[in-house]
C-alpha cells in the first residue's frame, strides 16, 4: 500500500463507527513498525535524592530508582533523568468523526485525525482499550511517526483537527505537545481526550497549544473513583476547572458504570457540583458502559437509569445533556435550551445541522455556546 491508497483508507474509514482505530498492517508502508521505543527524554521531572527521580507529570507523582517505570508505563528513570518511551511511537492512527471523541459543539460534522500511543496512567476495570493502554510502549508494536509527520498526514487528508486520544494523551505528553505546537502553526486545531489526570503546570502549558477539551468524570464518589480507576478525585476536578477558566472548550463525559457510577444519587450530586462551579453550560455527554476487560461479566447500564440521569441534569439546570452509547437516542440531538427547536440531529455518528444558524437558534436567535466555524 502506497500513501494515497493508505490517506484514500483513512478517509473512506472515517465514518465506519466499529472501526476504533486503522489496524497497523494497514500502517506498515507508511510509517515503519518498530519493536524498540527510543527514549526521549522527558518534561517536569527533577532530582528528588540521590539516584531518584521524581515525576512531577500527574498526580501519582511517581519516584523512579535506575531502571523503574511509573505508574503510567511510560516514563522511566536512569537515576539521574527521567525518559519518556512514547514519543513518536502511534499504536493508533484514525480518521474519526468529531463526535466520536465526543465533542457535539466543536465543528460538528469534521472529521479528525486521531492518534494515542501505548500506556496509561489509570487502570480503569471496564477500560475498552485496555489491550494498547494497560501494556508498555516496550511490550507492543507501534509505528515511527515524528510529530510532522502527524500533522503532514493532517493536511494531506485534509483535516483541520488533531485528536490526542484511544489511551491517555497525559503519559505521551512531549510527543503530543510538540505535535500540537506544529500543527497550530499549520492552522490545525487540537483536541485532548483526556481522564484529567494531570498536574496543573504541565496542564497550563498545554492550554497554550490545545483548543479543546473532553474530560470524563469517571466517578463523583471519591472511593468509587479510586476503586475504578486506581487514581484520586480532586485533581480531575482541579483539571476540569482550570480548562474552564482558561476559556478553551470543553465537554465533560460520565461514563455510568453498573454497580459503580450508576447511583442517581451520587450523579446528583455531581451535577451540584457543576452548577455551583459554573459548568451549566459545558456539555455533558452521560455515556452507557458495555461490559469489558476486567468487568467482563458485568452487565450494559439500564437505559432508563441514563434517561432518568439526563432528566435530572436538565431540571437542575445543566442545559446541553447528551446520551452516548444508545445509537439512536434523542438525547444525542442538540435542542435550543430556550424554546427547544432541534438544532442539530445526531444518529450514529451522522450528523446534520438543523436549525442552528451562526451560532445561534434560528427560531428565536438564543446563542448557542460552541465553536462552530
Amino acid at each position: 500500500m502506497d500513501r494515497r491508497d493508505f490517506l484514500r483508507l483513512l478517509t473512506g474509514l472515517a465514518g465506519l463507527s466499529c472501526l476504533n482505530r486503522v489496524p497497523l498492517h494497514a500502517l506498515e508502508k507508511i510509517g515503519s513498525m518498530q519493536e524498540d521505543p527510543p527514549l526521549h527524554e522527558a518534561m517536569f521531572y527533577e532530582q528528588y535524592a540521590e539516584g531518584i527521580v521524581l515525576c512531577k507529570l500527574c498526580p501519582h507523582s511517581c519516584k523512579l530508582q535506575n531502571g523503574q517505570s511509573g505508574i503510567c508505563r511510560t516514563r522511566t528513570s536512569d537515576g539521574t533523568k527521567l525518559y519518556t518511551l512514547a514519543y513518536g511511537n502511534p499504536v493508533a492512527l484514525h480518521l474519526d468523526p468529531m463526535e466520536k471523541k465526543p465533542l457535539y459543539h466543536f465543528y460538528p460534522g469534521s472529521a479528525i485525525l486521531s492518534l494515542g500511543t501505548a500506556g496509561c496512567n489509570f487502570r480503569c476495570l471496564n477500560c475498552q482499550n485496555y489491550s494498547i493502554s494497560q501494556v508498555s510502549p516496550k511490550d507492543i508494536s507501534s509505528l515511527s511517526y515524528t510529530p510532522e509527520a502527524i500533522v503532514e498526514t493532517a493536511l494531506e487528508l485534509g483535516s483541520k483537527f488533531i485528536a490526542y486520544t484511544y489511551t491517555e494523551p497525559t503519559v505521551f505528553y512531549e510527543f503530543m505537545f510538540d505535535t500540537a505546537k506544529l500543527a497550530q502553526k499549520k492552522g490545525i486545531k487540537n483536541v485532548m481526550i483526556s481522564n484529567g489526570y494531570i498536574q496543573p503546570e504541565p496542564l497550563d502549558l498545554l492550554l497554550t497549544v490545545m483548543d479543546a477539551f473532553n474530560i470524563d468524570l469517571k466517578a463523583f464518589n471519591k472511593q468509587t473513583h479510586r476503586k475504578l480507576t486506581g487514581g484520586e478525585l480532586e485533581p480531575v476536578l482541579s483539571s476540569l476547572k482550570q480548562v474552564h477558566k482558561s476559556g478553551r472548550w470543553l465537554e465533560i463525559t460520565n461514563l455510568m458504570v453498573t454497580g459503580y457510577t450508576d447511583k442517581l444519587d451520587e450523579f446528583t450530586q455531581m451535577v451540584d457540583w457543576l452548577l455551583e462551579n459554573d459548568f451549566a453550560s459545558v456539555p455533558l455527554h452521560i455515556s452507557r458502559f458495555f461490559p469489558a476487560y476486567k468487568l467482563a461479566n458485568s452487565t450494559p447500564t439500564d437505559v432508563h437509569i441514563i434517561e432518568q440521569a439526563r432528566q435530572i441534569a436538565i431540571e437542575k439546570g445543566i442545559k446541553f445533556v447528551y446520551t452516548g452509547n444508545i445509537p439512536t437516542d434523542p438525547g444525542q440531538n442538540t435542542y435550543c435550551p430556550t424554546c427547544q427547536t432541534l438544532l442539530i440531529e445526531r444518529q450514529y455518528y451522522n450528523t446534520q445541522i438543523k436549525h442552528l444558524v451562526g451560532g445561534k437558534c434560528e427560531k428565536c436567535g438564543t446563542e448557542i455556546p460552541g465553536v462552530w466555524g
